[in-house]
């Protein structure tokens, strides 16, 4: 019988903080693999222009960005398993058993760096017209609408850098807020407000979809007053947060109300050799540059582990 492959770490999520984190377990020569359910680069691969990662004072494009860090985990010797879906992890006499779909994985420590998904409105239209005008990435689909009119729901970064972007291909772009300011940052903001393509409607939501075929129009509710507008659109584009992939971590490790993976300042959670990093982690702040250096330190805490594992 073949002796089972038994990895120091394995890191669970090919984005920026999963990839971090692998530079610096490979680097260690950690025997270390990186599980991707898709491919490696996360949610920042598909972000058309990324201004506030430090080291590149003319900005960079999500892809580049992801394929420079997946090059240098490449380079010290990850082993990297893409359209692998972790459904499970087992403790297990100190080791961890990770289960996915077709293969199992043992590793001494595991880091988890699953990210999100979008959070979706919950209206049934919206399900009803995903990829036939309904969109929740703007640098995959917004090329397909030039001269169009344009919806995007939300307030926030995403919302309002993806507004911006969309502008380079439709005739106008409606953010719809459902408060009476945005929280993005003020210099996206200004951005937005100076952008002659760019309105806002302020205390609504997108209450209804509709069309035929193709998404045709939307129902636009206000908060305060319950007043219903119809516009004619041809895109909806829909950033109002994410929502943590922990589903198969719940029962094994600690998670807020929201479902994020709950840690100390090490990444460290409830279950000694089990680190999470990035945006599945319950914290304040969601950035890659912060998404990297949870990454890197995980990647020292489940070196530490290790090294007392031993002892």
């Amino acid at each position: 019988m073949a002796k089972e492959k038994v990895y120091d770490v394995a890191i669970i999520g090919g984005g920026p903080a999963g990839l971090a984190a692998a530079v610096y377990t490979a680097r260690e020569t950690l025997g270390t693999i990186l599980l991707e359910k898709s491919l490696t680069g996360g949610i920042p691969a598909i972000v058309d222009q990324i201004e506030n990662y430090p080291g590149f004072p003319e900005g960079i494009t999500g892809m580049e960005l992801m394929q420079k860090i997946r090059a240098q985990a490449d380079r010290f010797g990850t082993i990297v398993s893409e359209f692998e879906d972790v459904g499970k992890i087992l403790p297990a006499r100190k080791r961890f058993k990770l289960i996915t779909e077709n293969n199992r994985y043992t590793a001494k420590a595991v880091i988890i760096a699953t990210g999100g998904e979008p959070r979706k409105l919950g209206i049934p239209s919206e399900q009803e017209f995903i990829g036939r005008g309904v969109s929740y990435c703007a640098t995959c689909d917004g090329p397909l609408y030039r001269d169009a009119e344009l919806i995007v729901v939300g307030g926030g970064n995403a919302a309002v850098q993806e507004s911006l972007y969309l502008t380079k291909f439709a005739k106008r772009v409606t953010i719809i807020h459902r408060r009476d300011k945005l929280r993005a940052q003020p210099i996206l903001q200004e951005r937005a407000f100076k952008n002659d393509k760019i309105r806002i409607i302020w205390d609504s939501v997108v209450s209804n979809i509709f069309g035929s075929n193709q998404v045709e129009g939307v129902e636009v509710r206000n908060v305060q007053t319950g007043e219903k507008v119809s516009l004619a659109v041809e895109g909806v584009f829909i950033f109002i947060g994410w929502v943590p992939n922990t589903g198969f971590v719940r029962g094994l490790v600690n998670l807020d109300s929201e479902g994020h993976i709950i840690t100390d300042a090490d990444m460290q959670t409830n279950i000694p050799g089990i680190i999470a990093v990035g945006d599945v982690r319950s914290k304040p702040f969601r950035q890659i540059a912060n998404a990297v250096g949870d990454g890197a330190i995980g990647a020292l805490t489940a070196s530490r582990y290790l090294e007392e594992l031993h002892k």
